[in-house]
């Protein structure tokens, strides 16, 4: 327990503070909950007093009632102090935690999201911070407080009576017996059920996305079953982690139930041999049903305690995420020019890309063209280190990218890729995401170099309709040229655009192969294309083949050598000059 309450306040971070606050005020309470004892021992003295002749002195009365508002009082001021600070600060450090965690995502290698499903990261964001801020110091402070309750209790029995103090305590031992039991199962049962509940999240979020192909292919039963067993687990490991915790809660409680008769039968016996007086008898009759009054609530607390601690795990195991810019500085180079100097890398065993070299000169284009597969889109990720080289280097500016931050570096790239996202908001905040600083009249201006501004006028309200998660309420090809928008807004001195032009229609393509001529005049052009226009006027042509590059050179030079490029080419030409005839 002693651990987990560290782990817990580390955890905290900043709002560490208020979580000792309430610890303290959470004791202080457990000590004005014992006041009332003191109001009874006073009563029955007077009462007892009476027997013998002599009248109750009023001032018992005054002393009684001073006690009993002096607890119900002081309870009501730290219940309230506690409570405050405890949820204050469960708030405000789980925010925090939120927030580091997306601080976190934005510097992690791409690696990390394919070994690690959407599910689980969703999860820890979502469910076991939930489960910590909600609970976690709620639950420490009724298990420290309860045991520290009765621990104050046992040592004032103690020196009032020490055949009840010793009784008392040796329930209390055999209780910490019976929960440590509690939390070895719990140790063993919760990993499953946190595993569980993060397999539930990724197999709700996968139906859904995939609701198209599940309704294209008729796959509804076969995905529900995917669902319905995901469920079925997460019940299992709950009804399973509660069922043992039953019958050990059970335990527990007996415990307690059976020392309080004990102490029912041992007082009396004391003041039938004479070894304490009727008042001290008393006393210790009423304050049998007090003793272990929090102590037991700690036994129905366990189980959640174990929970926040496989919480604890798993965030610990998300905020641990690599960072790439660990020991990054930021960087301004004089010059942009991009060098890969044998660079290969692998996803896992499979090594996508051999001992690759080539430059691009600040200010020149470069295309790369090639099969499906032959790694295009992988090398425009490593110059954009979204992931790092096994072997090699990639240099920006004569610095290697792992010397910069993230945010240096990527600071001087815009890049459409094919797959284009669109946050759920507006078409203008959209666009705004690299610059958010950007006026109205920027974003417009920025839309209609894109060729999109006409159809974003067609929209309910225009500028300021909400697109749905994913950009799913627009096409491919608006969504493709609002992304385009987007990097034309950022004006960075580097493009990457991987297919940008894939999803655009015919009749726009001319005006928005004018509109990425603007952008790049000047600058540093990287592009994965297929159409012959877009990369024929390259200043270089890289042509890549199972990870290597084959050829290189500009387009005239290429189509006077026999190769890929060629045969490229002329198969692209006779799928344009492609004709259906009249029988």
């Amino acid at each position: 327990m002693i651990a987990l309450i560290r782990r817990l306040l580390d955890f905290s971070g900043t709002q560490r503070k208020k979580l000792i606050l309430s610890f303290v005020f959470s004791l202080l309470d457990s000590v004005f909950e014992m006041l009332p004892i003191l109001a009874i021992l006073t009563v029955l003295t007077g009462i007892l007093g009476t027997i013998s002749g002599a009248s109750m002195p009023r001032e018992t009365i005054w002393i009684s009632l001073g006690i009993m508002v002096v607890s119900i009082l002081g309870r009501i001021l730290c219940s309230s102090l506690s409570a405050a600070r405890r949820t204050l600060g469960s708030f405000a450090f789980c925010a925090e935690k939120r927030l580091e965690i997306g601080e976190k995502l934005k510097r992690a290698p791409m690696g990390y999201f394919s070994q690690n499903r959407l599910g689980d990261i969703t999860a820890a964001a979502t469910t076991t911070l939930g489960d910590i801020e909600s609970n976690a110091v709620m639950v420490l402070e009724r298990v420290a407080g309860g045991f520290l309750h009765a621990l104050v209790i046992g040592l004032w029995l103690l020196f009032y009576q020490w055949h009840i103090g010793a009784l008392m305590f040796a329930g209390l031992a055999v209780s910490l017996l019976v929960y440590t039991l509690q939390q070895r199962a719990g140790k063993r049962l919760s990993p499953r059920r946190q595993a569980a509940q993060a397999d539930l999240v990724t197999a709700v979020l996968e139906y859904v996305q995939g609701m198209g192909v599940v309704k294209a292919f008729g796959l509804g039963e076969s995905a529900n079953r995917t669902v319905d067993q995901a469920i079925g687990e997460s019940a299992k490991a709950n009804i399973r982690l509660e069922s043992v915790f039953s019958s050990l809660t059970a335990v527990y409680q007996t415990v307690f139930k059976l020392a309080k008769a004990a102490i029912l039968v041992i007082a009396p016996y004391l003041l039938a041999g004479g070894e304490i007086t009727p008042v001290k008898c008393l006393l210790l009759l009423v304050s049998s049903f007090l003793i272990y009054s929090s102590v037991e609530l700690v036994g129905s607390m366990a189980s959640v305690a174990r929970v926040i601690e496989a919480s604890l795990d798993r965030m610990y195991a998300v905020l641990n995420i690599p960072a790439l810019d660990e020991g990054g500085r930021e960087i301004a180079p004089e010059r942009l020019d991009i060098e890969l100097r044998n660079v290969s890398f692998a996803y896992g065993e499979n090594e996508v890309i051999h001992d690759v070299s080539f430059s691009i000169p600040q200010g020149t284009s470069c295309a790369i063209v090639g099969p499906s597969g032959s790694g295009k889109t992988t090398l425009c990720s490593l110059i954009a280190r979204f992931w790092d080289v096994q072997e090699g280097q990639v240099l920006l500016g004569g610095y290697d990218v792992r010397e910069y931050t993230c945010d240096s570096l990527l600071r001087h790239f815009s890049i459409v890729f094919q797959k284009v996202y669109l946050f759920e908001d507006t078409i203008e905040n959209n666009i705004k995401f690299g610059c958010p600083q950007a006026t109205h009249e920027q974003v417009v201006e920025a839309a209609k170099k894109a060729c999109c501004h006409d159809f974003i006028l067609t929209l309910p309200k225009g500028y300021d309709t909400v697109v749905d998660e994913g950009g799913s309420s627009l096409s491919g090809g608006e969504r493709q040229r609002i992304s385009i928008a987007r990097a034309i807004l950022k004006d960075a001195p580097i493009v990457i655009l991987d297919e940008a032009t894939a999803s655009v229609d015919p009749e726009n393509e001319a005006e928005l192969q004018k509109a990425i001529g603007a952008l790049t005049r000047g600058k540093t052009l990287l592009m994965i294309a297929h159409r012959l226009n877009t990369v024929r006027e390259a200043h270089q042509i890289l042509v890549l083949d199972g990870g290597r590059i084959v050829q290189r050179g500009a387009h005239e030079e290429l189509m006077g050598q026999e190769g890929m490029y060629r045969r490229f080419v002329t198969l692209r030409e006779q799928a344009l000059g492609w004709r259906l005839k009249k029988a």
